[in-house]
């Protein structure tokens, strides 16, 4: 029986249905059973690097602005559903995991006329607009967050790669140290700039190291396109460990005591798994509140406090604050696990694997 995924655009839609595919590889699934349907974006490099096969569609999103490349987009749905359906029907698929972005309508429509059963995945707090269109024939409908409004919804978090299920700070923490060069004789604030408006983060990262003057350690994820200038700014400190990617982001959490970053649905997933309190400063422009929305949860838990872009100011010494008080770290950081949701790829590989057995 093959297992089909259909996932792309970002990190946020592929990763997931990722880690969900490898929890179906640990319980037996051959790699060949399964493949993942999607176009020319990160998947196209994630899926296939992954040891999985991509069928590829033509397909795109709605343009929010009036373009008369919107005309056209029936056509190109209805080819990419024609391709979704002939591949499900021909290699006796078993059943369909759609986990959003674009190509979850001609996915969702596609697995219906072939009478393949639907099971969806919705990221965000807020659900996406092809989510909202197919989860109302789906069989299963999972969520990674309660505010995600989705008929018969079942909440089980964010899946995550097995490093976040089965993670231990204390286990890891030596590993972590030696990888950025920690004493660990100070405390360690991690910095998620990354893509998606570092310059605001780096900037505080920059201003917190200024008015920390040593006492703190700064573990910083740039971004690559932002390395060069923040190491520019306040590289060459015996208290500032910067790189501009981690692939072992276990090794990242293991390493800090408080988290600097933006409030995406995986980076907050990824700090409930850990343990890690954080600030988080939610990226407003084009996300229609949809970071700050996820969020919610954990700063309602007391594992994170929620900060205005308008307020960055006021976060250098938030950090500090929070840095200096072992107590409220530890709080914090009970909070922030309890709720975590560290075993959502097995729960939805389980799932799956119940559709073979029908």
């Amino acid at each position: 029986m093959t297992f089909a995924f259909a996932a792309a655009g970002t990190g946020g839609h592929v990763y997931p249905a990722l880690a969900v595919a490898r929890a179906l590889i640990d319980e037996g699934v051959e790699p060949d059973d399964v493949i993942f349907f999607g176009g020319e974006r990160l998947e196209a490099t994630a899926i296939p690097g992954a040891g999985f096969e991509l069928v590829p569609i033509e397909i795109r999103g709605l343009s929010r602005s009036l373009s008369a490349r919107n005309f056209t987009l029936p056509a190109v749905v209805a080819r990419a559903t024609n391709v979704v359906r002939d591949t499900l029907a021909r290699r006796g698929t078993g059943v369909l995991a759609s986990f959003g972005g674009y190509v979850g309508v001609p996915a969702g429509v596609g697995a219906r006329r072939a009478r393949v059963p639907l099971v969806v995945h919705e990221q965000n707090a807020v659900a996406g607009l092809a989510n909202k269109f197919v989860a109302r024939w789906a069989d299963r409908v999972f969520v990674a967050f309660d505010q995600a409004k989705l008929p018969r919804a079942e909440l089980v978090g964010n899946p995550l790669r097995r490093e976040f299920e089965i993670f231990d700070r204390a286990a890891l923490q030596s590993a972590a140290q030696s990888r950025y060069g920690l004493s660990g004789e100070r405390p360690v604030l991690g910095v998620l700039g990354g893509s998606l408006g570092a310059r605001s983060l780096n900037e505080v990262a920059i201003a917190f190291a200024d008015r920390s003057a040593g006492s703190h350690d700064i573990v910083h994820l740039t971004g690559p396109a932002h390395f060069d200038a923040v190491e520019a700014a306040i590289g060459g400190t015996a208290v500032w460990h910067g790189i501009p990617f981690e692939e072992s982001m276990e090794l990242f959490y293991a390493a800090a005591d408080v988290v600097l970053s933006r409030s995406g649905a995986l980076t907050i997933s990824e700090l409930a798994a850990t343990g890690t309190p954080a600030v988080v400063v939610p990226y407003a422009a084009g996300t229609a509140g949809h970071q700050a929305a996820n969020a919610a949860d954990l700063a309602e838990a007391g594992g994170c406090v929620i900060v205005d872009e308008a307020d960055l100011d006021t976060v250098p010494g938030l950090l500090a604050s929070i840095l200096d008080d072992p107590d409220r770290t530890r709080r914090m950081s009970v909070a922030a696990a309890s709720v975590g949701h560290p075993d959502a790829a097995d729960v939805i590989a389980t799932a799956l694997l119940e559709f073979s057995d029908a």
